[in-house]
């Protein structure tokens, strides 16, 4: 290898060099000490003056460069650069070089002009001793050992030769290889130093930087051996394991630096021993990955790579907040935001899991709850309101429940129940007693009173049975009876409910063919001035005759279609059909048709209303709308709108069934009306009941102030008939004392004999008729 300068050296290794020439001055002193007592010796031998002068030299210069040396402990030997180490370095080589200098000198002396034998060999020895320094102790810097070389071999070279004899020539001849060879030791010794040093000072670059790098890691990480003992261990790891300093953890057994946190509290024995037990399976590549529950609130997750010699880096990080969010979104996914109950596909989990918890096949209970009319919660006070009511429902429900039931929010205002351990019908329908008992009632929100009923309906059946789609389906028909019998009750499912709801799918399945086909037909039912004599407007009604089953009543089929969202369909093909018929009538007659919940959602109402219109050619004023209170309380403000726009375009409003929902007499004046259709039930035993017609007068007496015509609906006796006449209770009357509901062709029949009653007056050639 080519040797380097000393410059050449980067400043650290060079500094090292140097600083080795001022280490171990122990062997200077000894040096010192040999030299002096070696020229004492010849000078006691010879008394020449010489030896005891070189003598006193020796000590001069060893004082000389033992004063250098403290003054060199004294700098701050970090701030020397290249310059200020040679410097030292140089003043080093002086001392050296001189002390080589008097004993070379001193050896030439004894050869050429003492000439004593003793003095001779006693300085040569001293000399050529002096000479092993140069190699062990001096190789540090290149210059000491070629001035050293020179300055104790030239001299004897130099005292051989002046003795003028061939075996002295010999000798000063040999000792040049010596001294050539004594240098290339020096200087093979200082590149293979040099070599050392850089390479030490390239591996602790390298580990500098490992170091630095392992411990900036956002990851813990523990080098194992082939023992599961600890290699290296960054600070991260021992941060995350709280296991104080990482040189602590060199060589101990992993299973200790576990347990050690077991003492620390850090982890408790259960988890040390779990945590083991991943550690082991992801060592031996049974998992890819081990996830630990340090604590209630501190997640490590590891991962493992194995080494070649049968070691394996194990390496660890904080998931904490990756668990939090992770644990969030959990809770999202399987809880209702709003009441944090279970959700519908997470209660089914956990009914699953109950189910297999159970020891032996029992009974098992499902309900269905329903907070009744909840809808009305939200319309009068908002949703925010309704929303409080909702969750102290299902905290009511929660604690009655207990540890005897799972609860769940199916949706909206529908809760379910899964019973693990019933014994019979009997029993269900106890609990669900003094559930009702104790959810039912008044609710107190920010001064607010709100009265709450639930509807339910269950199953029972046999826990390896069970099937959480079929028992919904069951509970909901259970639940559905319940609503048509009385809300606010508890309705156990059976088997011909079931038969009830298949042939209910199969009528849905029906509709919807005929409905496609345009299968449906309509009826108008006549609404005649108060004598009879003379038809104003027909109510259309829709008509579903089945091929198999016969008429449907529209009560059915209606609501069937409002169930299936197919009910606008219906409505359309009514207006396109009344609006046609009406167009064949006489002037003077409207066709009225009833809207519903649905259609009134949709604004395109209005298109379709127009389109059926303007294909007629029918007037806007002969075309009556119908809606009830019903429809009047889904969005209100939407169904307003919707209302006035029509009536802009000249269409007549109506609302229909008037008094049989909730705060009627409200709607009269802020709703764009025109027509007000008084129900059935203000009609039924009038004239047996006073109360019932002075509640039916004090409806006509307010309407007619508000500027409403008055139509009476559901007379079906003369008894009737003359009541209302006599106190002059309506503008139009509708019901079976005059006609039943009839085809087109029955009602054009019908107006032309009443035409032929009244005489014939104003009757019109052709179809129509006055």
């Amino acid at each position: 290898m080519k040797d380097r300068g000393q410059s050449t050296l980067p400043t650290d290794v060079y500094l090292s060099f140097v600083s080795s020439l001022y280490g171990n001055r122990q062997t200077l002193f000894v040096g010192m000490i040999s030299h002096v007592v070696t020229f004492a010796f010849v000078y006691a031998k010879t008394a020449d003056p010489f030896f005891l002068a070189c003598a006193f030299a020796i000590v001069l210069v060893w004082s000389t460069r033992a004063y250098g040396m403290r003054r060199f402990d004294r700098v701050d030997q970090s701030k020397l650069d290249n310059e200020g180490i040679r410097y030292w370095e140089n003043w080093y080589n002086t001392g050296a070089v001189g002390t080589t200098l008097i004993l070379g000198t001193a050896s030439g002396y004894s050869l050429l002009i003492s000439r004593d034998s003793f003095a001779e060999l006693a300085c040569i020895s001293v000399t050529l001793a002096t000479m092993v320094s140069v190699v062990g102790r001096n190789c540090g810097s290149r210059r000491a050992v070629d001035y050293m070389t020179f300055c104790a071999c030239f001299p004897m070279v130099v005292g051989f030769l002046g003795l003028q004899d061939f075996y002295h020539a010999v000798l000063a001849l040999l000792i040049l290889p010596f001294s050539l060879t004594t240098r290339m030791m020096a200087n093979g010794v200082r590149r293979f130093l040099e070599q050392a040093a850089l390479a030490t000072r390239d591996m602790k670059t390298i580990a500098d930087r490992f170091d630095a790098a392992l411990n900036n890691m956002a990851h813990g990480l523990l080098m194992l051996d082939a023992d599961h003992r600890i290699l290296v261990a960054n600070r991260r790891a021992c941060e995350l394991l709280q296991l104080g300093d990482k040189e602590r953890l060199k060589d101990c057994h992993l299973d200790v630096v576990l347990r050690y946190g077991v003492r620390s509290t850090f982890l408790n024995a259960e988890q040390s021993k779990t945590l083991l037990q991943k550690l082991d399976e992801l060592l031996k590549g049974e998992r890819s990955r081990a996830l630990v529950q340090v604590t209630d609130d501190f997640y490590l997750e590891f991962t493992a790579s194995q080494r070649e010699n049968g070691g394996a880096v194990l390496i660890f990080e904080d998931v904490t907040a990756r668990m939090r969010a992770e644990n969030k979104i959990l809770h999202m996914i399987r809880y209702n935001s709003l009441t944090g109950l279970p959700n519908r596909a997470y209660f089914a989990d956990l009914v699953q899991q109950a189910l297999a918890e159970r020891k032996r096949p029992g009974t098992v209970g499902f309900v269905v709850l329903d907070v009744d009319d909840f809808k009305h919660v939200n319309d009068m006070k908002g949703h925010v309101m309704g929303d409080r009511v909702l969750c102290m429902v299902a905290e009511r429900i929660r604690k009655v429940a207990g540890d005897r039931a799972l609860v769940g929010h199916l949706m909206g205002d529908e809760f379910i129940l899964f019973f693990a351990n019933e014994n019979n019908r009997k029993d269900l329908e106890e609990r669900m007693r003094r559930l009702h008992q104790q959810v039912q009632g008044s609710y107190e929100i920010a001064g607010s009173t709100f009265r709450v009923s639930l509807s339910a309906g269950g199953v029972l059946c046999e826990s390896d049975q069970f099937r959480m789609e079929d028992m919904q389906i069951k509970a909901d028909l259970a639940l559905f009876e319940t609503k048509l019998r009385a809300k606010g009750g508890f309705t156990t499912f059976e088997e011909e409910m079931d038969a009830r709801y298949v042939e209910r799918q199969k009528l849905k399945t029906d509709l919807r063919e005929a409905v496609a086909n345009n299968e449906l037909s309509v009826a108008y039912q006549p609404m005649f001035q108060p004598d009879g004599l003379r038809i104003e407007c027909c109510e259309a009604l829709a008509r579903w005759t089945h091929p198999e089953r016969g008429p449907v009543p529209p009560t059915v089929f209606i609501q069937i279609a409002e169930e299936m969202g197919i009910v606008s369909d219906i409505t359309r093909r009514i207006i396109d059909r009344a609006c046609a018929d009406c167009a064949t009538w006489a002037e003077h007659m409207g066709v009225s048709v009833n809207l519903s919940v649905q259609d009134l959602r949709n604004s395109d109402i209005v298109g379709v209303v127009m389109d059926a219109l303007l294909k007629s050619g029918l007037k806007p004023s002969r075309l009556h709308l119908e809606v009830t209170e019903s429809c009047l309380m889904e969005e209100p403000v939407k169904v307003q709108a919707v209302l006035e726009e029509l009536r802009a375009r000249g269409i007549t409003i109506a609302i229909d069934d008037f008094g049989t929902g909730y705060s009627s007499l409200s709607y009269l004046d802020a709703l764009p009306l025109d027509v007000i259709k008084i129900d059935r039930s203000f009609v039924r035993n009038i004239s047996e009941d006073a109360r019932r017609f002075k509640l039916l007068r004090g409806t006509v007496n307010l309407s007619r102030e508000l500027g409403l015509r008055i139509v009476v609906e559901g007379v079906e006796t003369r008894e009737q008939l003359a009541l209302i006449n006599k106190y002059n209770c309506a503008d139009l009357i509708q019901g079976y004392v005059f006609a039943a509901p009839m085809s087109t062709s029955a009602i054009l029949d019908l107006t032309q004999a009443l035409a032929r009653k009244a005489g014939g007056a104003g009757a019109k050639t052709g179809r129509h008729v006055a």
